[in-house]
């Protein structure tokens, strides 16, 4: 099989005086989300998503919640070392896609700034990240904004093998 597909899924409490952080991208809101690292929901999704494609588990196997040294980590650091252990099995992100569920702030404006960090990151072009923003309409968790939730998925390819010429 040369595609594998991989769904992942976050969601992180809102708290005040912590920095709101998706996408690798900080984002001026009263309050920011709750972790053990900087608590990017986004990035977190989008690791567990390649993690799945590759079924070799969540991010919390490889960066425990309760060890120190992840304390405060930044998730886009996170993410490149989930995409090297993806390469080391020879595959390669063929595009990321993800959904944020927040009620505010409003996400529109800082999409494009995510995506462009997030495929800098990860040495690819920016048409292979997709983000879209929604609310869930103040329903649940997220729509009473405690929380902000993501949605995402991989779509990974088998990295092409080098060919030698005798």
């Amino acid at each position: 099989m040369n595609i594998r597909i991989g769904n992942g899924y976050d969601i992180h409490q809102l708290a005040p005086e912590r920095a709101l952080i998706l996408g690798g991208v900080r984002i001026p809101h009263e309050r920011g989300l709750l972790g053990h690292s900087d608590a990017d929901a986004l990035t977190h999704a989008l690791m567990d998503a390649m993690l799945g494609a590759l079924c070799l588990g969540d991010i919390g196997h490889y960066f425990p919640p309760n060890d120190p040294q992840w304390k405060g980590a930044d998730s886009i650091v996170l993410l490149t070392q989930v995409h090297e252990l993806v390469r080391s099995h020879g595959w390669q992100i063929g595009n990321l896609d993800a959904v944020i569920v927040a009620e505010r702030p409003k996400l529109k404006p800082h999409i494009p700034a995510m995506r462009d960090r997030l495929a800098t990151a990860l040495g690819i072009e920016r048409d292979r990240v997709g983000i879209k923003a929604t609310t869930n309409e103040k329903l649940d968790a997220t729509g009473r904004e405690e929380g902000i939730a993501v949605h995402s998925v991989a779509l990974l390819v088998r990295a092409e093998q080098e060919t030698f010429e005798f």
